[in-house]
């Protein structure tokens, strides 16, 4: 695909999106005729950039649907929910049709009659207009002529006074009339006589003519005063638009290509203003530079002449300022292709390891200058690591926004009234992490909206708002950010999923499970409550892909609920699949390093703590119980330990646990590199990274030894209490 296809793609997927987001906002809150012209605006975006990479079946489909959109804008059809149905359909068929110039296919079959079915419905909507809707206010300024008075008829007015040397130079006003009906029809002529002198001072050769006009007619404004060409400089001429022109123009300046443009020029192209008005206003305008007063504005000039009126000067002026803004905008920012980036990422994380080994051999080398100029680097090389990976940063509001039609949809597929609130959406992290979260979220969502949130009538039985609110939320946790779906349903069904699980063998008749195992019941393969099979959920696919996804991502899926108030699933994922601040610890001669975000303290193990904690798995830290794994145990290290050790305090998920080391080696850059499917069984680890020294030191998966510790902490005290 060439650079101008790709371009369109890109720039396409970003209208079509902001399309559906208008249509969503039309729909639930009315809208206005901003909102309106936004919507035309995308589509005739698309249609135009179809055009010029050649794309017929793009450009045809999108003819009809601006033409349904230019009716809505001037109120004629009323944007009814039947029609802005048929409009997200039609959004979703625009994506489906960019989709093949991105594949360079032509639309099959099955694509070519959907399109065709939209446009049979669109021409319905056009053949049977509607009365503007309470909802959408489109408000069309008045044009005002020359004595001040408001046009009551929706024609062209023309105020005209000839010249005195208009004879003499042998020309006709009547034949200037006679003209006029050829371009359209004099509804109604008024002679004026005020120029008129007394009968003794009248000039038999000079004209006192004046003549005020309503004018039918389809011509343009332009060739309208075209028929005065000969007389333009001995006369004054004003030609006001009708209601409708007037709004066309509006339009027409909306809908201008976004190029940097003078206000005349705007003028100009909308067809508002000639270009011997906009010379005139010119002159009038640099007569008074020099002058002691300030010179004018030429809208305001135009305005005084009564070349233009006042609305259409403001909407040249606003399209003028969101042009000069969208360039500022455009001259920030460069598109920059993700495999780019990605590239950048992999050579910044080798630079990382290449200063840590230099950094390593300068403070060997004991070479105080060297040690010096090295940690400088180090520290620059920091500072590019954070900045490269800045780059790859995105606000998971984009994400969020996208349920809006998700929702919208399966609600109304279930009968349900279902409200989407989105919080949090700053909240920013990898997009490489953001690109594969859609699909978990995608299953949580449906999830939450078939299962979780009850039917209108169930709801208002049980006290509760007939509409049901679905939550999206996002925030930062101890170098993680962590994604909550939340919603004000039924619950989930304790005892039914226990049963369920005894049912499939996965709990023992005589076994006690705590609410968090009997919720992890729900993520295994094939495991479904739901009494019948649906378009949506009941075949017991969805919440293991959704497990595997999140595991996939090195995060993880809790779940939190109280029957008849709703449920919480909070997903947790680190901000970064590529470099982080580690801390750096040895146990035996094998190192390891703990995601910095996630440490806490650090403390050391006494005497009297190693032998109170010979046959148990905790300590009294202040006061509170704190669960730890020894490393040495948990990987099975051979050699023998130190007469020291210490325990770093990690915490995730809002729980803490000790890990026990030798030795506490302090922060380090980390480049993370995945390990190989052999590895995948080993519990605790979350991969590899490589020292400035060219050994292997494994990553600690964090979230896996919380488990772990609170898992033989509950063992330990259940134990406790059958012996009590």
């Amino acid at each position: 695909m060439d650079a101008i296809q790709q371009a369109f793609v890109v720039e396409s997927r970003e209208l079509l999106q902001m399309m559906e987001d208008n249509l969503l906002q039309m729909e639930s809150s009315g809208g206005d005729a901003e909102t309106i012209n936004a919507i035309f605006r995308a589509a005739h975006t698309i249609k135009g950039g179809a055009g010029v990479i050649e794309c017929k079946f793009i450009v045809e489909f999108t003819h009809v649907l601006e033409n349904v959109l230019d009716e809505m804008r001037s109120g004629t059809i009323a944007p009814s929910p039947e029609l802005i149905e048929v409009l997200l359909a039609c959004s979703d068929q625009l994506d489906a049709l960019v989709g093949c110039v991105e594949s360079e296919t032509e639309p099959g079959e099955e694509v070519g009659k959907a399109s065709a079915s939209l446009r049979e419905r669109l021409q319905q909507f056009l053949g049977k207009p509607a009365a503007a809707s309470r909802d959408v206010v489109v408000s069309e300024p008045a044009v005002h002529v020359s004595g001040g008075g408001e046009m009551d008829t929706d024609n062209w007015h023309l105020s005209l006074r000839f010249g005195r040397d208009v004879l003499r130079k042998g020309m006709d006003p009547a034949s200037f009339l006679r003209y006029l009906m050829e371009l359209g029809e004099i509804v109604n002529l008024v002679t004026l006589p005020d120029a008129m002198p007394d009968a003794n001072e009248m000039d038999p050769e000079s004209c006192y003519l004046g003549f005020e006009i309503s004018y039918k007619s389809d011509a343009g404004k332009s060739r309208i005063e075209s028929v005065f060409d000969f007389v333009r400089d001995d006369c004054v001429i004003h030609i006001w638009p009708p209601h409708s022109k007037l709004a066309d123009f509006i339009s027409s300046i909306e809908t201008l290509p976004e190029d940097s443009m003078r206000l005349g020029e705007i003028l100009i192209k909308c067809g508002a203003l000639t270009q011997a008005e906009l010379e005139q206003a010119l002159n009038t305008q640099s007569d008074r530079v020099g002058s002691a007063s300030t010179q004018p504005k030429i809208g305001d000039v135009l305005v005084k002449q009564g070349a233009v009126t006042p609305e259409v000067v403001e909407a040249a002026a606003v399209k003028q300022s969101k042009v000069a803004e969208k360039k500022t905008l455009e001259s920030q920012l460069i598109r920059v292709q993700a495999a780019k980036l990605d590239q950048l990422i992999d050579l910044v994380g080798e630079m990382v390891i290449a200063s840590a080994g230099a950094n390593m051999l300068a403070h060997r080398s004991g070479e105080a200058a060297l040690v010096e100029s090295t940690s400088v680097i180090s520290m620059l090389v920091e500072q590019i690591r954070d900045s490269a990976l800045q780059l790859r940063m995105v606000q998971i509001g984009e994400t969020f926004t996208r349920f809006q039609r998700v929702v919208r949809d399966t609600s109304h597929e279930l009968g349900k009234d279902i409200e989407l609130v989105i919080s949090g959406s700053e909240a920013e992290l990898d997009k490489s992490v953001v690109e594969k979260l859609g699909d978990p979220l995608m299953h949580l969502v449906r999830n939450a909206l078939d299962h979780g949130i009850e039917s209108p009538e169930e709801r208002v039985a049980k006290g509760k708002p007939a509409r049901g609110t679905l939550r999206l939320n996002a925030y930062h946790e101890s170098g993680s950010i962590a994604i909550e779906i939340i919603d004000d349903g039924a619950g989930i069904d304790r005892e039914k999923i226990l049963a369920k699980g005894r049912e499939r063998g996965l709990v023992a008749a005589n076994q006690t499970l705590s609410d968090s195992e009997i919720y992890n019941l729900l993520f295994e393969p094939g495991f479904s409550t739901a009494e019948k099979i649906t378009n949506i959920s009941g075949r017991g696919v969805g919440l293991d892909v959704v497990k595997r996804g999140i595991i996939a991502l090195r995060g993880s899926v809790e779940v939190e609920s109280r029957e008849g108030a709703g449920s919480t699933f909070r997903i947790r994922l680190p901000l970064t699949l590529a470099i982080i601040d580690g801390f750096l610890v040895g146990v035996g001669k094998a190192a390891y390093v703990i995601p910095l975000g996630t440490v806490v303290e650090c403390i050391e193990l006494t005497e009297k703590d190693r032998a109170d904690t010979a046959n148990r798995q905790y300590i009294n830290l202040r006061g509170g119980v704190l669960p730890f794994v020894r490393l040495r145990e948990q990987f099975e290290v051979a050699e023998p330990g130190g007469k020291r050790e210490n325990i770093v305090v990690v915490q995730y998920g809002g729980q803490k646990i000790g890990l026990v080391v030798d030795e506490l080696m302090g922060e380090f850059q980390t480049v993370i590199k995945p390990l190989g499917s052999i590895f995948k069984h080993i519990k605790g680890i979350g991969g590899s990274t490589i020292l400035g020294s060219g050994e292997v030191a494994l990553i600690l998966d964090v979230q896996s030894l919380v488990t772990l510790a609170t898992a033989q902490q509950n063992r330990a005290q259940t134990a406790e209490a059958i012996r009590v």
